[in-house]
């Protein structure tokens, strides 16, 4: 943690098979302010990253990058709504990886990183 920016990360080695579904909360208000995803290969994943209410709620059918150079979000104009959203304590922060599209090919060595402020 640095300051009131810290970081989260997930790691999903070798080719996934089934689509991942990541839910977490924290104890305080917070801002998203990146998130960057990436797969090893040439993938067809798609990202979701919103709340348990609304799954698209702050990063909406984001291709994770290919062969290792990561799609990266981190433009308030990037979000949903044209901001860094704001989470409150306690609101369940839910990630969805389509780990292959529409049928398409399945992501490798998935690696997510998502970034906030505290506040």
């Amino acid at each position: 943690m640095l300051g009131d920016f810290f970081t989260l990360t997930h790691h999903t080695p070798g080719t996934l098979a089934a689509n991942q579904a990541i839910k977490f909360s924290l104890p305080f208000d917070c801002s998203l302010v990146f998130v960057s995803a990436v797969a090893s290969n040439a993938s067809n994943g798609i990202l979701d990253v919103g709340s348990s209410s609304s799954a698209e709620a702050y990063v909406k059918d984001l291709d994770v990058g290919d062969s290792g150079t990561p799609a990266l979000v981190d433009a308030d104009t990037e979000f949903e709504g044209d901001v860094f959203p704001h989470i409150a304590a306690g609101t369940i922060i839910a990630v969805a990886l389509d780990y292959d599209g529409a049928g398409g090919t399945a992501a490798q060595d998935f690696t997510l990183v998502l970034g906030f402020m505290k506040g």
